[in-house]
């Protein structure tokens, strides 16, 4: 079987070559699987491709930008059995990968999702607003439209088989694909986890997340979907 990691990245130098180097690429093909790691320049104005590039990573440039469309362009080049996403600022423990990877072979999941909120938040990781307000709020909004469960529903670090992914209809171009996604998932009735994780604090890069912009949209997105 083959693992494919997808991370989008715009204007990520000076840690996203440091967070493709903390992919345990030995250990999970010590485990008997081939790997490739996807990284989608969603057009940086930086040095994020050369940077990527030299970590070991397979850059695929993704003019449109927007986190759905970096991630749309990720997971069309991807050629694994099991796609593994996360971002490029280091925020997430990508270290915890073989984890995501044995939900899904061993007790035979189609869609794993990290929970930061069942997990640990380093202090200075999320601002307080979203954290005791936003995250949690939005969660609990989803759950109760779409009758699901989730404890982390905008938690960045999943994996899910390639089946899976060509079951769901993702369409979002922004910041809504990470809703989209959990939504479709559930919709598609697929076998879902959850997974426990340390989330870190950026490791650099640009903060892309606007607090109301980007919670309005997400809202809007669910009752616009859901009415």
């Amino acid at each position: 079987m083959k693992v494919s990691f997808v991370i989008p990245a715009l204007n990520e130098e000076g840690i996203v070559g440091k967070t493709i180097k903390s992919i345990p690429k030995k250990q999970i093909q010590d485990k008997g699987y081939d790997v490739e790691i996807i990284v989608v320049n969603n057009n940086s104005t930086d040095n994020t491709q050369k940077e990527a590039e030299d970590a070991g990573a397979t850059v695929y440039l993704e003019m449109k930008r927007g986190y759905g469309n970096a991630y749309k362009r990720g997971f069309k080049e991807a050629t694994g059995d099991i796609i593994i996403m996360g971002d490029a600022d280091g925020t997430y423990p990508l270290e915890q990968s073989q984890e995501f990877i044995d939900k899904i072979v061993d007790e035979h999941y189609d869609f794993v999702i990290g929970s930061r909120f069942d997990g640990t938040i380093e202090d200075g990781a999320m601002p307080a607003l979203h954290q005791y307000i936003g995250n949690p709020m939005l969660t609990k909004m989803l759950n109760i439209l779409f009758n699901c469960n989730y404890s982390d529903t905008h938690c960045g670090m999943r994996a899910f088989t390639k089946d899976a992914v060509n079951k769901m209809n993702l369409t979002a171009d922004g910041m809504e694909f990470a809703i989209e996604m959990v939504i479709e998932a559930s919709e598609k009735n697929l076998k879902i986890s959850e997974i426990p994780i340390y989330y870190r604090k950026r490791g650099g890069g640009e903060a892309k997340l606007s607090s109301f912009n980007d919670g309005w949209r997400h809202i809007k997105y669910m009752l616009q979907r859901r009415f």
